[in-house]
């Protein structure tokens, strides 16, 4: 039975979808193909799992809020000698529900049950809602 898993990290300093969205597209003509990438000190574990379909989701303002696939694990080396892993994902994001997440350091793994469905199409183009009021209707369960 083939598995899938995915990973979970916070977008520290994004302020929305579209900041992170900008951001990327900013950085992707300095980088090796043109696919936006997170580095990371630690190599997953569960790399058959990720590469069988996971996707990175991304907590913005304390909610997960959108996904990107994760197409392959490249091994670089910092300028510091040490080996590192380049999460290398689908420029595209996928807007999901959002789920609120306490903060914590580095990524984690999340489960495919435990991940936030993508917002249907049309949804996705609609305008979202403040952070502020998806976080407080996360609280109570609303959302």
């Amino acid at each position: 039975m083939d598995k899938r898993v995915n990973l979970v990290k916070l977008s520290v300093g994004t302020e929305s979808v579209e900041s992170l969205m900008a951001w990327q597209a900013m950085r992707r003509k300095d980088l090796p193909g043109g696919l936006p990438r997170h580095v990371t000190r630690m190599w997953p574990k569960r790399e058959a799992e990720i590469l069988n379909g996971g996707s990175i989701y991304w907590v913005i303002k304390g909610l997960i809020q959108c996904r990107q696939r994760i197409l392959r694990l490249d091994e670089v080396t910092g300028e510091d000698g040490i080996r590192r892993c380049a999460i290398v994902l689908d420029p595209e994001l996928h807007r999901t529900h959002t789920a609120q997440k306490r903060p914590f350091q580095g990524w984690r793994y999340l489960k495919p049950e435990e991940s936030p469905a993508d917002l249907p199409a049309g949804k996705s183009q609609e305008e979202p809602l403040p952070p502020e009021l998806s976080q407080a209707l996360a609280e109570i369960g609303v959302i």
